[in-house]
């Protein structure tokens, strides 16, 4: 049973992850839309993990349906509340692939909905602690920030011993990887470091959090190797750890 490094001197908890999960996750093969495969894929996985005593929470990006960005014409704070809808439309989407794999889910939005509770992290740890899996929509609810906020925010709230974050890439490099083939992954580096060097692996709110929390970030690809979501979920060490 994996045992949560935050809790060395009392008794064994199981380990408590927020998974951060780019739209991208969710896309089809044209990176846009929700296509069942991936839908399925995210299931058995999480499903796996939970099988094996993890406790988690998932924050849900929303690129795959709606970009604030691509809305230049539109004032910001508007495009991102359709971003913020974008979320909860993908959150529903696993919400009810997790069902259909007999997963038990709580669904708490930053966007006022009449289906769901709102946003409690009390409640949120308590279905944790019965193993539910926890997803939260909507980002923090507010415009101007990203969801990486709301991932930070939401594993300080669930007490979480680590955020994951999922990407295209397979960890924090010294340059865009794209661009720069000199490039090194990194398999590990300081938050201030990441901040100085302006390596662009979350927003700067998110981090700062981060590092105020003493919350670790894992930045990983989550499907190279396809199992790599599993090995993040199980506390390996597979890409790069920001603390």
């Amino acid at each position: 049973m994996l045992t949560s490094s935050h809790h060395q001197n009392g008794p064994a908890v199981r380990q408590r992850f927020l998974l951060k999960l780019s739209g991208q996750a969710f896309a089809a093969a044209s990176g846009q839309g929700i296509a069942e495969t991936s839908l399925s894929r995210i299931a058995e996985q999480l499903n796996w993990s939970r099988q094996q005593g993890v406790e988690i929470a998932l924050v849900l990006g929303g690129g795959n349906l709606i970009r604030g960005a691509q809305f230049s014409y539109l004032e910001r704070v508007t495009a991102d509340r359709m971003g913020m809808l974008a979320t909860v439309i993908n959150t529903l989407a696993l919400q009810e692939s997790l069902r259909q794999a007999g997963l038990t889910v709580c669904h708490q939005s930053a966007v006022p909905l009449s289906w769901d509770e709102g946003l409690d992290p009390h409640s949120a740890r308590q279905a944790l602690r019965r193993g539910e899996i926890v997803l939260f929509s909507g980002g923090t609810g507010s415009p101007l920030v990203t969801t990486d906020t709301a991932a930070a925010l939401r594993a300080v709230e669930i007490e979480a011993d680590c955020l994951l974050k999922a990407t295209r890439v397979d960890g924090v490099y010294t340059a865009d990887p794209r661009c720069d083939p000199q490039a090194q992954r990194l398999n590990q580096i300081s938050y201030d470091e990441v901040i100085r060097r302006e390596l662009g692996v979350m927003d700067l709110a998110a981090l700062v959090i981060c590092r105020e929390y003493r919350l670790p970030v894992r930045v990983f690809s989550a499907w190279d190797p396809e199992d790599n979501l599993k090995r993040a979920l199980a506390g390996e060490p597979v890409g790069t750890l920001i603390g």
